[in-house]
């Protein structure tokens, strides 16, 4: 197995079988580091150093050598060419949380890869820890509902709530059904700033006593909703009840 291996594309889809018709269970993100678990034709099944999630992706080639130092700090990052002294814009983003080795500086511009930019308006150290968790997840209000999505391109509720700790290089689960067994549940029985709320399948957090915010299906984005009345429409619409309740100062 090889264990040194990082992510030098945008954004890559994995998948829970080896062929691009099976479920797309998550996404790989720049920078990040993998294991090649096992080789298939043109599929890798590999498991991501962040979280152990396992699943498989596309065979191609990849960073060996990666010093990451900055890493992005918005929900996205546009890219430019530079070519006689200006800059052009790229169709590639690189996506928030995502690491950043950098080569060269010119002006307010950091190269990360052969004549690949990015403002540093986008990036701060790897190493920064935003306390804040409202601030980062209110970042993707509004970004469409993706099942196994994980940046602003499209994101789902267990992702939503892994990417604040991701942001931070501290290890959370990615599915609600890990997430659910990882968390220690709540006794106070009244909602509170920081509760993640759970069912099976779905979770979200409260960002104030009345308010939960979380990447809903039915409404196809990530939005903020009456914690209660939330509550009330999942027991009739999915038929689930609430099957714990953390709160997110505890991790």
């Amino acid at each position: 197995m090889k264990n040194k291996l990082y992510y030098n594309k945008s954004l890559g889809n994995i998948y829970l079988k080896p062929s691009l018709k099976s479920e797309i269970i998550s996404q790989i993100l720049y920078g990040e580091k993998f294991t090649i678990i096992k080789k298939q034709k043109e599929w890798l099944k590999i498991k991501l150093n962040f979280d152990n999630y396992v699943g498989y992706i596309k065979k191609s080639s990849f960073k060996e050598t990666f010093y990451p130092t900055l890493k992005v700090k918005n929900l996205s990052a546009k890219t430019f060419q530079l070519k006689k002294g200006r800059f052009t814009r790229l169709k590639q983003k690189i996506f928030f949380g995502s690491k950043i080795m950098i080569l060269k500086k010119y002006g307010n511009y950091f190269e990360f890869e052969k004549n690949k930019w990015i403002n540093k308006k986008d990036l701060i150290i790897k190493d920064h820890i935003e306390k804040n968790y409202i601030k980062i997840l209110k970042l993707f209000l509004n970004t469409k509902y993706l099942w196994g999505g994980r940046s602003a391109d499209g994101i789902d509720c267990s992702a939503l709530m892994q990417i604040f700790f991701f942001y931070n290089n501290k290890f959370f689960p990615r599915d609600t059904k890990d997430q659910i067994k990882f968390c220690k549940a709540k006794r106070n029985k009244k909602f509170n700033k920081g509760d993640i709320i759970f069912w099976k399948g779905h979770v979200g957090i409260c960002t104030n006593k009345n308010d939960f915010l979380h990447a809903y299906g039915p409404r196809k984005k990530v939005l903020i909703m009456n914690t209660l009345k939330t509550i009330k429409l999942i027991e009739k619409t999915a038929n689930l009840k609430v099957k714990k309740i953390t709160n997110i100062s505890k991790y």
